[in-house]
C-alpha cells in the first residue's frame, strides 16, 4: 500500500479481500498493509504469511481474490500459476526466490523491512530490530558513533554524486563551536522521469529513517532539534512519517531524556513547496527554504557544518544515507565495509524506470555492473529492443552508452562517464530513442527549475536549450551551433554557484560525447530514431498494404487522412500533426515513418 501500489489498484484489492474474508466469517487471518518490496511492475502484490513462508501473487486485482482465499488460505493449495516471490528463513536468516530472477542480486539494508512490516505500526519495526540501534548508541560516547560510521565508509549519495563521507560530515558538526545544532533529512526527491527511492523508504519504513539517522545522529553530533524537509506532493510519506513520530514520542524515543539518557531531541516535517523546487535539493537553498526565505542557494564556504540553519551548525544527510546508520549500528562497521568496493562501500539504491521490463526499487552491492542491474535485475527493455543508453542521476547526471554498461557502479567510475550516481534514478532508453530530444527534455527541466540567482545558470542553460532546440526543428543548426554548445555547456558547467547549474550541462556533454553522430544527423536533417516532429512525416507505403479499413482515418485527431473504404488511403502531410495515432491503430504495418528531406 505505497503510493506505487496504490496506484496499480492495491486499494481496491485490499477491500477485495476485507470483503471476502467478512462475508466468509469465522477465518483466523489477520489482513494488514505493508509498504513498496520493490518489485512496482508486479503490482498490486498479495503476501500470505504463514509460519514457515510467505507468498507473494503479483498483479491481484479483486476477481483473483476469492481463488487465492478460497484455494490457498482456506486449503493450503498456493495458486502456483500467481506466484512471483517465496520468502522462507534459514538459520534465522530470510531468504528470496522470485520468477523473474529480480532478488537474485539484491542487498537489502536500506529496504531490508520495506515491503514485510506495517509503515503504521510502531510494534512491527520494533519486532525486527527496530530502535535496538538507538539503545546501543545511547550506551556509546558520541565519538565512538562517528567512528563507526567512519569506518563504515558509508557515503552522502546525492548533492553531485560525489559522495562526500558521512563519518566525517558528522565530525565537522560536530566540532563545529556552537551551543545550538541541527540535523536535516532531506527528502527532496523530485528528479523527472522516476526518482522514488526516497518515497518507498518513507512510506514502507519511515522508523527506520527517524531512528536511524535522525536521532542517532544527533546524539552523536551533539543536536536537539531535527528537520525532514518532504516535496509536498508525497502526502501519504508525510501522513506516516507523522504517525511514526507521534508513535516515537509516545514510546520514548523522541522528545525529553530519550530513553532515560539525558539527551533529548525532537524532529518536525518541514513540507516542500506544492508546485516542488528542484532545486531546494541543494543544502543550502534547503535550509533556506526551511527558515521561510526563497530557496536560493548561496556560496560556500562557510559549509553547512560550520554555518548552516539560522546560522549554526547542521548536518544534512539524504534518505538513504540515514536509512543505513541503524543497519551499521547494529551489524558493525565491518559488515557494512565488507560490501562494495575499496572506495565505494555498502549498497546502492536505484530506482529503474524508462523502457525497462522490471520497473521498480532495487538495492545494490556497490562495484556490480550496469549491465547486471539493467538486463539481469531489471530484465532489459520492454519493448525487447536492445537498450540504447541509461540515464543515471536525473537532470544531474548523464546518459552512459550500451558500451560502458560494464562500468562497475561506484562513485568513482560513474563519474569517470560523465554521468553522477546523484539521487539514484536509472531512466532506460531503447532505439527509438532520440539523444538530442532527451538531452533537451532534462534541460528543459533544468531551465524551469533554475533558482535565476547565477547568470551562467540562468542564462547560460536557456541558451542551450534554444540551440539544441534548432537541432530538433531540423535543417536550422550548423556546425557551429555544435561547437558553441559544447563550449557553452563547460562554461556553465565551470560558472555557476550550486550543484544544479554545475550539473545541468551533464546530459548534453554526454550525449555529445557518445552519441556525437546524431547530432550531426540532425544537422543534416534527419532524426535517427524518428523522433524529433519537424524531422519526420508519417505515409502509407507502400501504399498496397492498406486495405482501405478507416481506422487510421476515423482515429486521426486532425481529420488529415482520406481515401475510400476497402483501397488504399491518403496523409494530407499539410494537415498531419505527427501524434503517431495513425501508426498507432494500424494493424497491417501500412504506416511508415520517415525522417530526412530526401527519403
Amino acid at each position: 500500500m505505497n503510493s506505487c501500489g496504490i496506484a496499480a489498484g492495491a486499494k481496491e484489492t485490499y477491500e477485495a479481500i476485507k470483503r471476502e474474508l467478512e462475508e466468509r466469517g469465522g477465518l483466523d487471518v489477520k489482513l494488514k498493509i505493508v509498504g513498496c518490496v520493490g518489485m512496482c511492475y508486479r503490482e498490486p502484490l498479495v503476501d500470505i504469511i504463514t509460519e514457515d513462508e510467505i507468498i507473494t501473487y503479483g498483479h491481484v486485482d479483486p476477481k483473483k481474490v476469492p481463488r487465492i482465499i478460497e484455494e490457498h488460505v482456506i486449503n493450503g493449495r498456493p495458486v502456483e500459476e500467481w506466484i512471483v516471490k517465496r520468502d522462507w528463513w534459514e538459520n534465522g536468516e530470510r531468504k528470496t526466490w522470485d520468477v523473474d530472477g529480480y532478488f537474485t542480486k539484491q542487498k537489502k539494508i536500506v529496504l531490508e523491512n520495506s515491503g514485510y512490516i506495517d509503515p503504521e505500526n510502531i510494534d512491527e519495526y520494533i519486532a525486527v530490530g527496530g530502535y535496538e540501534a538507538l539503545k546501543k548508541a545511547l550506551n556509546m560516547k558520541p565519538e565512538e558513533i562517528i567512528e563507526i560510521i567512519t569506518k563504515s565508509g558509508l557515503r552522502g549519495g546525492r548533492g553531485g554524486g560525489a559522495g562526500f563521507p558521512t563519518g566525517l560530515k558528522w565530525k565537522f558538526t560536530r566540532e563545529a563551536p556552537g551551543d545550538e545544532k541541527y540535523v536535516i533529512c532531506n527528502a527532496d526527491e523530485g528528479d523527472p522521469g522516476g526518482a522514488f527511492m526516497d518515497r518507498n523508504v518513507l512510506e514502507g519504513d519511515p522508523h527506520r529513517v527517524i531512528e536511524g539517522g535522525m536521532i542517532i545522529g544527533a546524539y552523536a553530533i551533539g543536536a536537539t532539534k531535527g528537520f525532514i524537509y518532504v516535496r509536498a506532493e508525497y502526502p501519504l510519506a508525510i501522513r506516516r512519517l507523522k504517525i511514526a513520530l507521534q508513535q516515537a514520542r509516545d514510546r520514548g524515543f523522541l522528545g525529553e531524556n530519550i530513553l532515560g539518557s539525558g539527551f533529548s531531541f525532537d524532529i518536525e516535517i518541514k513540507e516542500g513547496g506544492a508546485g516542488g523546487a528542484f532545486v531546494c535539493g541543494e543544502e543550502t537553498a534547503l535550509i533556506a527554504s526551511i527558515e521561510g526565505k526563497r530557496g536560493m542557494p548561496r556560496p560556500r564556504p562557510p559549509y553547512p557544518a560550520q554555518k548552516g540553519l539560522w546560522g549554526k551548525p547542521t548536518n544534512i544527510n539524504n534518505v538513504e544515507t540515514w536509512a543505513n546508520v541503524p543497519w551499521i549500528i547494529r551489524h558493525g562497521w565491518e559488515a557494512y565495509a565488507s560490501l562494495g568496493t575499496e572506495k565505494s562501500r555498502g549498497t546502492k539504491v536505484f530506482a529503474l524506470s524508462g523502457k525497462i521490463k522490471h520497473g521498480g526499487n532495487v538495492e545494490v552491492p556497490m562495484g556490480i555492473t550496469l549491465r547486471e542491474i539493467l538486463y539481469e535485475i531489471g530484465g532489459g527493455t520492454k519493448t525487447g529492443k536492445r537498450i540504447k543508453a541509461v540515464q543515471l542521476g536525473g537532470p544531474s547526471g548523464g546518459c552512459i552508452p550500451e558500451e560502458l554498461f560494464d562500468t562497475p557502479v561506484d562513485y568513482e567510475s560513474v563519474n569517470a562517464t560523465g554521468a553522477i550516481m546523484g539521487s539514484g534514478g536509472m531512466v532506460v532508453m531503447d532505439e527509438d530513442t532520440c539523444m538530442v530530444d532527451v538531452a533537451k527534455f532534462f534541460l528543459d527541466f533544468t531551465v524551469k527549475e533554475s533558482c535565476g540567482k547565477c547568470t551562467f545558470c540562468r542564462l547560460g542553460t536557456k541558451r542551450m536549450w534554444e540551440i539544441l532546440d534548432k537541432f530538433t526543428r531540423g535543417g536550422e543548426a550548423t556546425e557551429e551551433d555544435l561547437e558553441k554548445l559544447e563550449r557553452l555547456a563547460y562554461q556553465v558547467k565551470a560558472g555557476s554557484l550550486c550543484g544544479l547549474g554545475q550539473t545541468a550541462p551533464n546530459p548534453v556533454l554526454t550525449t555529445l560525447r557518445y552519441f556525437r553522430e546524431e547530432y550531426i544527423e540532425h544537422i543534416n536533417g534527419r532524426c535517427p530514431a524518428k523522433v524529433c516532429k519537424p524531422l519526420i512525416r508519417y505515409v502509407i507505403d507502400p501504399p498496397e498494404k492498406c486495405t482501405g479499413c478507416t481506422a487510421c482515418a476515423i482515429f486521426c485527431p486532425a481529420k488529415a487522412i482520406s481515401g475510400e473504404k476497402l483501397k488504399p488511403h491518403f496523409i494530407d502531410q499539410e494537415a498531419c500533426i505527427k501524434c503517431g495515432t495513425c501508426y498507432e491503430v494500424c494493424r497491417f504495418n501500412a504506416i511508415e515513418i520517415l525522417t530526412g528531406r530526401d527519403e
